[in-house]
């Protein structure tokens, strides 16, 4: 499988401080990545640098974008990663609307269309008839992913209304609204019950699986991650020890050893 990422020799330095140390790994396209690790581990740091919201100290962020060809992501500014390479993230916290209706949250993620065919809101004042399609299509898009996710019953809700597991869908169901290429997901698991991880697990693997989803993974719930993923990174005080598939990932020592640490009498008779 060809990659839709590419990172090369990635750096994020802090001053004095390095968050990620010559990284390197590859993300196949329509496969389901996770990039794990203990806390602090650099996780969250190279999401920033792969959606703009930091420049890295060195190295390359590639994406093979299947019109536009090779983007270079390092050299964008967030909104242009999200904007010209379509490459699309949730958070930790979720960031819907609580007061919009779910259907207003997936319409409203669709601005740079809308906005673009408002013609500075003039279009959109006198009611043409180019902005009346973008209007038309906005709302058929959001209805579609609302039906393919199981959330079409919902459509009307205050999404500040519903359980969080149901909230964590939506802002799947939102990112999807701007056809990502890549879809960046940081840690969606977390704050779920069982039922509700197990729930993510099928969202994920349809998305990977049916939908061909090249999808990006943070996540400390190994039970999410061992059942979804294709390929696994596994990061340690900023550096890769560790990359494969998830039974690889599983078996490997230095993984082990990096989330439950090393017996203080082994390192002495070391």
């Amino acid at each position: 499988m060809s990659p839709i990422l590419q990172v090369d020799h990635l750096t994020m330095r802090f001053g004095g401080l390095t968050a990620i140390g010559d990284l390197s790994f590859a993300a196949p396209a329509r496969q389901v990545t996770s990039i794990i690790g203990p806390n602090g581990a650099g996780k969250t740091t190279l999401f920033n640098c792969i959606t703009g919201f930091y420049k890295p100290t060195e190295g390359s962020v590639r994406l093979q974008h299947p019109v536009a060809g090779e983007i270079r992501l390092e050299s964008l500014a967030s909104h242009r990663v999200a904007r010209d390479a379509q490459v699309v993230r949730t958070f930790q916290n979720i960031r819907l609307f609580p007061k919009m209706t779910v259907l207003e949250n997936l319409i409203v993620a669709q601005h740079n269309m809308l906005q673009g065919a408002s013609v500075f809101s003039l279009a959109g004042l006198l009611g043409l008839p180019a902005y009346r399609r973008a209007e038309t299509a906005a709302l058929e898009k959001a209805m579609n992913w609302l039906e393919r996710l199981g959330l079409l019953a919902l459509a009307d809700t205050p999404a500040g209304d519903l359980p969080y597991g149901t909230q964590r869908r939506i802002e799947i169901a939102r990112a999807l609204c701007v056809n990502p290429v890549l879809l960046c997901l940081d840690e969606p698991a977390a704050g779920l019950n069982p039922r509700e991880s197990a729930e993510l697990n099928q969202l994920l693997l349809q998305l990977s699986r049916e939908e061909g989803v090249s999808v990006l993974l943070i996540e400390h719930d190994m039970s999410v991650v061992m059942k979804v993923s294709d390929h696994i990174v596994v990061l340690n005080y900023g550096c890769k020890i560790a990359e494969g598939q998830p039974l690889e990932i599983q078996n490997n020592p230095q993984v082990i050893k990096a989330y439950l640490g090393e017996d203080d009498s082994e390192e002495v008779a070391a």
